[in-house]
């Protein structure tokens, strides 16, 4: 809490004690607080030029300056050369871009609940990191970490915005020892939308270089992210991540990336589902698609001209990553024969030229993600306060029965059903002899916890090599009952065998057999129980092609979608239908950014949209059915060959959709729409010819927009006029 100075509205000032929750809230009331309204920090822009200080104490907002170079890294070329040739002999387009702040928006507010009165404390907390939060609440209060133990129930969605160890957990461990009795913290919605932390929240300046014919040579990336008024768990590394995917799916031989992260008046920002990759993609897609159209041509063939062919895997980025396994190529024409987007197209012409009053846009969005949060050396090497490694048990019960415990902690992915069919089939037991168990330190005693699409492509992993510890625990004892050499004992489907003979014991059998521990090898332990810890030697890279058709009424602005399609290339699916569930929820959280959500402030530093009457959440009813595909590439770092899936739908379908939108509007002279695209902003679009459809009322001015005349270094006339 504050001692002197409240820093965003929301903040907590003062804390009430009661007997019941109504109790609390009638006592709330009575708190007087005696505020003198500060000065306030909110414009991302005005804040970076210290016009205004979140902090006065530190005498400047700005946080850290983060950059990457090609050339200096060693991993391409000179980035300010590649623009100055474009600049006389080819193409150079500069852009800049606005990533509105977000709210996460989970299904449950956040609760927590202490009770000291045990030999260990414990806490219960709507969270997807319980061992993350359990080693900062000992490490920060000065409790031994053996005495806390912290537990995830049923958490109801997170998105990221439960990525997090907030003042409440803090508070209410910190009140219920010095009560000495349990405390519990349940927080309304508003609250929620306001002192929960908010995502994105970007300014996004791009510079790419390219040759007359459409080429790419250089791509120079310049960030201001907004951290509110303190850095988060992790929010200060959110851009960071976001650095290694401008180049996305492309052969860009030189690259520049540099961000400044900035501390502004309001809540503070961390990650929310994609945490910087989802930035990243928009800007190089909306790019990508502004060069075709200075081109004068299809944004898939530009596209085309510029990916990574699927010979060429593995294949080092600009970025200096090595991308292991992909194929672009077979994705994007699954999505276009699917999507029929020839016939689209053949729409399209034919409603322009009828100056048809309802336009249709297309949209393309092609990507790749580096997701699968590790290797731990590697974020060791970004400053990131933790490894990336997943731990895994699993104990064979007397009874044939499998218990598995993961450090990956669910809260709705589907891990029960995912690790329970890894396990069912690698040992060869029934799939209901198998329970999951996570979410408490207790328990599942060691793990790094839910994010960044980790859970399968690392946990599950960890998981696959403890089984394997399993079976080769039980080789020794199976040969000894069976009266075998252990180089003649095949496993398979669950059985022991003999090699050349019927004989064989299945291993519930020999797990009844080892904890009798009548009739073992001489020197072996009595226990089939084992567990792995896995630390992946790369990140993990799907990637995919989304498509989108939506009509917009010029008249009045309205957007109707009309249709959208992807595939995505997961790696080996393990649950189709969890999958598809996973990219269901990311598409609909992508196109609400693209289309709805927005969290404003006003001039004062208060949150106007603190509530769902002004925050607007997408319901089934506002979206359409998706037409969902998977192409499989298998991933070459992980002997499942899995591809992390949690986040592709969000990180694809943001720039699709301003992409068609943008394609719909651009005989009108359009060439950007600030997010999200409402009826209002696309409205004064068209009526403006090129603004940006409106001004955003977090930053008090419209976001700039560059021009082909004013903003592309006499680009125009290099390109006859293409695309304006």
């Amino acid at each position: 809490m504050p001692a002197d100075r409240a820093t965003f509205a929301g903040e907590i000032v003062a804390v009430v004690v009661a007997r019941s929750a109504a109790e609390a809230r009638d006592a709330a009331e009575l708190v007087d607080v005696d505020y003198e309204e500060l000065p306030a920090a909110l414009d991302l822009k005005e804040a970076a030029e210290d016009k205004v200080l979140a902090h006065p104490e530190l005498g400047t907002n700005k946080s850290a300056f983060w950059v990457f170079d090609s050339a200096a890294a060693g991993t391409g070329g000179d980035v300010e050369a590649a623009i100055a040739t474009a600049r006389t002999d080819g193409i150079v387009i500069e852009r800049e871009f606005r990533q509105q702040r977000l709210i996460p928006a989970f299904m449950e507010p956040r609760s927590v609940v202490v009770d000291p009165t045990g030999e260990q404390i414990t806490m219960w907390s709507a969270t997807q990191i319980p061992h993350i939060l359990r080693f900062l609440l000992a490490a920060v209060l000065g409790v031994s970490e053996s005495k806390v133990r912290v537990i995830a129930p049923d958490v109801g969605g997170g998105f990221g915005g439960k990525l997090q160890t907030t003042p409440e957990e803090f508070l209410a461990m910190v009140i219920a020892r010095r009560l000495g009795k349990p405390v519990k913290y349940t927080e309304t919605r508003s609250e929620s939308l306001m002192a929960a932390h908010h995502g994105r929240d970007q300014w996004q300046k791009i510079t790419l270089a390219a040759t007359k014919e459409g080429v790419v040579t250089g791509l120079k990336v310049d960030l201001l992210a907004d951290l509110g008024s303190h850095v988060a768990l992790v929010g200060g590394g959110v851009p960071v991540l976001g650095a290694f995917m401008f180049n996305a799916i492309y052969k860009f031989p030189a690259y520049h990336f540099q961000v400044q992260t900035v501390l502004t008046n309001k809540t503070w920002t961390d990650a929310y589902r994609g945490a910087g990759r989802p930035e990243a993609t928009f800007a190089i897609e909306r790019t990508m698609d502004e060069l075709a159209a200075v081109l004068g041509e299809d944004p898939i063939a530009v596209r085309e001209r510029n990916w990574i062919k699927h010979e060429e895997f593995p294949f080092t980025t600009v970025a200096g990553l090595e991308y292991d396994s992909g194929n672009y190529e077979a994705a994007t024409a699954q999505a276009l024969a699917s999507f029929g987007y020839d016939d689209l197209r053949a729409e399209q012409t034919r409603r322009r030229e009828d100056g048809d009053r309802v336009q249709l846009g297309i949209g393309v969005s092609t990507f790749t993600e580096m997701c699968g949060l590790a290797p731990s050396r590697v974020l060791g090497s970004l400053d990131y306060g933790a490894g990336g490694w997943e731990h895994a048990s699993v104990r064979m019960l007397p009874t044939g029965k499998v218990e598995v415990l993961t450090g990956a902690s669910a809260h709705g992915q589907g891990h029960e059903t995912a690790f329970s069919q890894i396990v069912a089939d690698r040992l060869g037991v029934a799939f209901d002899d198998i329970e999951v168990l996570h979410g408490d330190t207790a328990i599942s005693h060691k793990g790094l916890d839910t994010y960044g699409s980790r859970s399968l492509v690392v946990g599950g992993e960890a998981l696959v090599r403890a089984v394997d510890k399993v079976i080769e625990k039980a080789k020794p004892i199976a040969a000894h009952l069976l009266e075998a050499s252990v180089d003649d004992i095949d496993f398979a489907a669950g059985r022991f065998s003999v090699r050349g003979t019927d004989q064989g014991m299945a291993i519930g059998e020999i797990a009844l057999a080892t904890f009798a521990a009548h009739n073992l090898p001489d020197g072996v332990e009595p226990s089939l129980d084992s567990d792995a810890t896995y630390d992946p030697v790369n990140f993990n890279y799907p990637h995919g092609t989304h498509l989108c058709a939506l009509e917009i009424d010029t008249e009045t602005g309205g957007i109707k979608m009309r249709k959208y399609t992807c595939v995505d290339d997961i790696g080996n699916v393990i649950n189709p239908l969890i999958a598809s569930g996973q990219v269901h929820g990311g598409l609909v959280q992508g196109i609400a950014q693209a289309l709805w959500e927005e969290a404003v402030y006003d001039d004062a530093g208060t949150l106007v949209s603190a509530s769902f009457v002004d925050y607007l959440v997408p319901t089934a009813a506002d979206t359409i059915s998706f037409d969902v595909g998977h192409t499989t590439t298998p991933a070459l770092t992980n002997s499942l060959g899995t591809k992390g899936v949690g986040e592709a739908g969000t990180i694809a379908s943001t720039p699709a959709v301003v992409n068609a939108v943008v394609d719909a509007l651009r005989p009108y002279g359009v060439t950007d729409i600030q997010m999200p695209c409402t009826p209002e902003r696309v409205w004064k679009a068209i009526q403006g010819g090129g603004g940006d459809g409106g001004k955003d009322a977090t930053e008090g001015a419209a976001a700039p927009h560059f021009s082909e005349e004013t903003g592309m270094s006499g680009t125009a006339d290099r390109t006859e006029g293409a695309g304006q």
